[in-house]
């Protein structure tokens, strides 16, 4: 058994080729679209879509994707993990919103997380003892059995290469009676030829940036783990029309990025809520 404590050593994981380039040269995070830093599609449900878009309302939608996940866990006064942490305002809005006793953020990218500790240096001045940022893979945390509480992941998995491997993780991490959440976009069971469809619609799919796999994959790899509990839910109305209305403003119709509402539409692509218990 490993024990709780600092960030387990191991060696530095291996990047996928079209995730280093992403989030480390080209900086995801500085991309217009993602206002705010938090890189994610958003959780639109408490804008009102029918007026003009603000930075406000973007920033908005991406922290409430974080609520949403952050309260199918309930982290207060426990220790919660973030699997693909990005620059770590989640697990800054977390330990802010939510109370509790530590959050460690992970994630693969070295680059990313020196932007995390450089964005969150004031938090990490002020509570070294309650945010922490560690190198690591999905499929290999570099943390101690049985130290978490909770474990989150926002709109990360699309990249994780291994899902059942992650799941394993999440398991030994977790203490009995701790909750996972992940929540991002899958394929729609039942459709056919997915990966091709949305390789010949989306960027992001045809360069292996993301991974085409139904959500399925992901609740059985949880049910493997010995996860109980395992619910999955659709997100997608609270998140693509929002999402491609933001896009508008900088995206003309036609273009890739706009092809992921057509992606929904057409039932090939949606958006997900995946929580489980462990026993």
């Amino acid at each position: 058994m490993l024990s709780s404590g600092d960030p387990v050593e191991q060696p530095a994981p291996a990047v996928r080729p079209e995730v280093w380039e992403t989030y480390g040269p080209a900086d995801l995070s500085a991309v217009p679209v993602f206002a705010g830093g938090f890189i994610n599609f958003g959780y639109w449900k408490a804008v009102d879509l029918g007026q003009p878009l603000s930075q406000g309302d973007r920033i908005r939608s991406e922290q409430d994707l974080y609520r949403h996940v952050l309260d199918a866990v309930a982290p207060g006064g426990g220790r919660a993990v973030e699997v693909g942490c990005g620059l770590g305002l989640g697990c800054a809005l977390a330990l802010e919103e939510y109370g509790p006793a530590a959050v460690t953020g992970v994630d693969i990218h070295p680059q990313q997380l020196q932007r995390a500790r450089a964005a969150n240096s004031p938090l990490l001045d002020a509570q070294p003892h309650r945010l922490s940022f560690a190198l690591g893979a999905a499929e290999a945390l570099p943390l101690g059995d049985a130290e978490f509480d909770c474990l989150y992941s926002v709109e990360a998995a699309q990249h994780f290469p291994d899902l059942a491997a992650f799941a394993r993780e999440a398991a030994r991490v977790l203490r009995p009676g701790g909750r996972v959440a992940v929540t991002s976009f899958f394929t729609v069971e039942g459709t056919t030829e997915p990966a091709e469809r949305l390789a010949g619609l989306l960027d992001s799919y045809a360069s292996g940036l993301d991974i085409a796999r139904p959500v399925s994959r992901l609740a059985e790899a949880l049910a493997e783990a010995g996860f109980a509990d395992v619910r999955v839910a659709s997100i997608g109305p609270q998140v693509w029309p929002g999402w491609d209305l933001w896009l508008a403003r900088l995206w003309a119709p036609g273009t890739w990025p706009r092809n992921f509402l057509a992606a929904w539409e057409q039932r090939i692509l949606d958006y997900y809520l995946v929580t489980a218990s462990r026993p």
